[in-house]
């Protein structure tokens, strides 16, 4: 197993390289499943978790937060064992709360950072946030608010570092200049899709993380089960939903391609795509989101994967990205 431990970006917290995404947790895992899941990562040495204050769905926004909050209450150094990271922006709607526009809405706003902080807090059962993300961008919310907000929960003790996720990079560009005019760290990680079959971050993203020292968490590393060997899963009649499956024709010929190559390096497809992404010096961890305990063992298996110039080449050739960094992709 190589499981190995990073700085986030330039920045000098130690994460592991691997992040485990808690989103299934509580509507497609249970609760005695997600707590063996978290126990495993622990020993397989994952120290890094993701969640967000809108997990958990369909059942109830906030659900997955308090499943993390239980498995920390059950003590043996559990939450000091990990780097913990949460998000606010999205609605969290509540079945013991009244309907609040805030809440219910999707914004950046200082009332809004600040109450959904609190209730992140109270339902993970934890004094503080290692890594308060925003879940989106808001444009409409001026920069001096949303810091001054961040700001102010760092002062507390609440909040250790902040990020960003789904920011374009220009918005990655502006946060850290306005973050460094007030005097502040700023941000130190960017969330987003990046994957073998989208690679769009490559034009601007990726290098103002690069500029600016974030650390990329890339979230659907696996394109949502396309780069995990949907043919075979949908021969065997395993994925049927209609979306999937559009998506899946839509792509047979770059998929056949795909498959067949990890077949003839002797991995499987997805923990190719996992390895594809751990090459890139910018990535700090991709976000794996196990409903079991097999397909956690199978994302750690891919942190030992070595793969040469000659694969990557390969890979490059079925699933072209952009043509590199921008303006040079489009222009000269």
């Amino acid at each position: 197993m190589a499981v190995k431990h990073k700085r986030l970006g330039k920045h000098g917290v130690l994460v592991s390289n691997l992040c485990l995404g808690t989103m299934n947790f509580g509507w497609h895992t249970s609760e005695e499943d997600s707590f063996k899941i978290m126990d495993r990562a622990l020993e397989l040495g994952i120290n890094f978790f993701d969640t967000a204050d809108v997990y958990g769905w369909s059942v109830e926004h906030g659900l997955t937060e308090e499943i993390i909050g239980r498995w920390l209450a059950q003590g043996g150094g559990r939450r000091d064992a990990i780097v913990l990271a949460t998000k606010v922006y999205n609605p969290v709607d509540r079945k013991a709360n009244l309907p609040e526009v805030n809440s219910d809405g999707r914004s950046l706003s200082a009332y809004k950072i600040r109450k959904h902080c609190e209730g992140s807090l109270k339902r993970m059962q934890t004094d503080w946030i290692d890594l308060y993300q925003m879940h989106h961008i808001d444009r409409d919310c001026p920069w001096d608010e949303t810091w001054q907000s961040f700001d102010a929960l760092v002062k507390q003790g609440k909040v250790v570092y902040v990020g960003s996720s789904n920011f374009a990079g220009w918005d990655i560009a502006t946060a850290c200049q306005e973050a460094s005019k007030r005097g502040l760290m700023g941000l130190v990680s960017e969330q987003s899709i990046y994957n073998l079959d989208n690679r769009m971050l490559e034009l601007e993203v990726i290098p103002a993380c690069r500029h600016y020292g974030l650390g990329l968490i890339p979230w659907s590393p696996l394109a949502g089960g396309l780069l995990g060997g949907a043919l075979g899963k949908y021969k065997d009649g395993r994925r049927h939903d209609k979306e999937h499956v559009k998506q899946v024709e839509k792509k047979r010929d770059q998929l056949e391609k795909y498959e067949k190559l990890c077949k003839k390096i002797g991995h499987p497809p997805g923990e190719v795509a996992l390895a594809w992404l751990l090459h890139n010096p910018v990535v700090t961890a991709p976000i794996i989101g196990p409903r079991t305990l097999d397909q956690l063992e199978s994302a750690v298996r891919a942190a030992s994967i070595q793969l040469d110039e000659e694969i990557l080449k390969k890979l490059d050739e079925i699933f072209p990205g952009p043509g590199g960094e921008a303006p040079v992709a489009y222009a000269w």
